[in-house]
């Protein structure tokens, strides 16, 4: 809530009394995520932001995980029930995927989507969205790379320890999660080849895992299958057929990859692409060349840091998260996460759909000019009968 107090002296023209404050969109639609049927589901960050910011939420499952959608959804709708809400405030409704799901994005009551899922599934909710009489925002994450830079000075500290990290990130969750690091950039030397080797036999002793649909295991197998086919991409795994949920490691130069832009697609499942580079600069003409990321993850030394400034804001650009001395798997829920990044990570890079700033997809400003306090809603009152902190005249109170 903000208000700024009218001026009738001020020169050369009054100053008007001004106030504003947010109102919910109206309905929203939410996908379920193939990959995560809790945390981007039924119950996930789109519905809970939604249902905070005073939307009705109408959500659809994922065909992966319906039984369980079916008893997370009843267990919303009860606690709806016992919160007094109206009717309405929940819904769960079941049907075939597009055909569903494009009844839902073109009805003329519904007023902002939040999905996960992949490009081409986001791509066709944003282009049915845009060409309704009236468009509405699609909030799509779309997948992400998470490309990870290894400089030198953390390279000759613990190349061994980078690998067991990088292992442990990427094969998490049989490498289904949306932060995934799929794309490793290092410098060649002797320290490479230490991580290369020490993360190659990682890779051979991972168990394979179970996906958790029958598409993410055909989608997983078919990626690695594409990179193989690809002159001057090594695979450690060697020549043997591609296996759903086993975890594989591409190996290419720079100049490979800057050469075959199918490289940068997401191959989403426990593999990486390591890119050796020839040198720093070569390092910079990759990041350069990246799309849009949800993360981009930086190891190295406080000198890297400093002498490798120009990488670090070529990867502002392009992503929503940057990790330092870290890696990208798993979020943290907080008021300063953003999850979201550029284009075609997101739909709308300047977003999150994790932390408290995600309520703000769902809401938008409202603004009274000169009402007397009568007509006035009780949140922009001057009395303030709500006891809400407000910003007024442009400073923080109650």
């Amino acid at each position: 809530m903000r208000i700024d107090h009218a001026d009738p002296n001020r020169k050369p023209l009054p100053k008007p009394d001004v106030r504003s404050y947010h109102v919910p969109l109206g309905p929203v639609v939410v996908f379920s995520s193939s990959n995560f049927p809790f945390a981007f589901s039924v119950a996930g960050g789109d519905t809970a932001s939604a249902l905070a910011a005073g939307c009705p939420v109408i959500v659809k499952p994922h065909q992966g995980h319906l039984g369980t959608s079916e008893l997370v959804g009843d267990i919303v709708q009860q606690t709806v029930r016992d919160a007094g809400a109206p009717e309405g405030t929940f819904s769960l409704l079941f049907g075939p995927g597009r055909e569903v799901g494009m009844a839902l994005v073109t009805h003329a009551l519904v007023k902002a989507v939040g999905f996960t899922g992949s490009r081409a599934g986001g791509r066709a909710l944003m282009n049915a969205a845009a060409a309704r009489p009236e468009p509405i925002p699609v909030y799509a994450e779309m997948g992400s790379i998470n490309p990870v830079f290894l400089l030198s000075g953390a390279m000759k500290s613990g190349a061994q320890n980078l690998a067991v990290g990088l292992h442990a990130s990427v094969t998490l969750g049989v490498g289904q999660f949306c932060t995934n690091p799929g794309l490793v950039f290092v410098e060649r030397g002797p320290e490479a080849e230490t991580l290369l080797q020490r993360l190659e036999t990682l890779m051979k002793e991972t168990a394979p895992g179970s996906m958790l649909t029958p598409s993410i295991g055909e989608e997983y197998v078919s990626g690695i299958t594409k990179f193989s086919k690809i002159s001057g991409v090594r695979r450690s795994m060697g020549t043997q057929t591609a296996t759903c949920g086993r975890a594989e490691l591409f190996v290419t130069d720079a100049s490979t990859f800057l050469g075959n832009p199918v490289l940068m697609d997401e191959v989403f499942g426990p593999a990486a692409l390591v890119v050796q580079c020839a040198s720093a600069r070569e390092m910079l003409a990759a990041a350069e060349k990246l799309e849009g990321q949800l993360t981009a993850t930086v190891h190295g030394s406080s000198e890297d840091l400093v002498a490798h400034a120009e990488l670090i804001s070529v990867l502002s650009t392009k992503a929503g998260r940057l990790v330092c001395n870290g890696f990208p798997t798993g979020v943290e829920v907080c008021h300063a996460m953003t999850h979201g990044g550029p284009y075609p990570a997101t739909a709308d890079g300047r977003s999150t759909s994790v932390g408290t700033r995600a309520i703000e997809r769902f809401l938008r400003p409202v603004c009274y000019q000169n009402f007397p306090e009568s007509a006035l809603p009780d949140e922009l009152k001057e009395a303030n009968p709500l006891g809400l902190m407000r910003l007024v005249d442009g400073k923080l109170g109650s």
